[in-house]
């Protein structure tokens, strides 16, 4: 099974790959530049796979609440539990840095995403309306107390 450590500006490149692979409207590698580089909130985990970026998740830690800005597994690697691997270490490391309550939003159409979400005890929350810029989807804002 892969493993997780923390993202440097090194891994951008291997990341766009997966950003990519994965998202109709992908951040561009300026965002995860600033992320990483300037805002003292963010930090970002990774997964890897016979030394291969294959997954990757962001958290804004923000006092005693945390919300994921994003979660991808490149396409050819799903369905191997890397997601799963990857969300509980970045869920045990919030608990460690004082985390109570994480939130995140999902599309509403994700249902696998949603279901590994629950299986983590997040639960569904709020609508919000036409969040998803690439096609107006709904997002589902799913939250979880440790």
């Amino acid at each position: 099974m892969g493993g997780v450590r923390r993202m440097t500006t090194e891994d951008i490149s291997q990341v766009m790959q997966v950003e990519r692979a994965t998202f109709p409207d992908p951040w561009p590698e300026e965002t995860f530049l600033e992320e990483i580089e300037y805002n003292p909130y963010a930090v970002y985990f990774l997964i890897e796979d016979k030394g291969k970026v294959i997954g990757y998740c962001g958290i804004w830690l923000v006092y005693e609440e945390a919300h994921i800005t994003n979660l991808a597994i490149h396409p050819e690697s799903r369905g191997k539990r890397y997601g799963q691997r990857l969300f509980a270490e970045v869920m045990a490391r919030a608990k460690e840095a004082g985390i109570l309550q994480i939130t995140l939003e999902v599309r509403v159409t994700n249902t696998t995403a949603q279901h590994m979400y629950r299986r983590f005890g997040f639960k569904p929350g709020a609508i919000k309306k036409s969040y998803y810029p690439d096609n107006g989807e709904d997002a589902l804002v799913m939250w979880v107390k440790l």
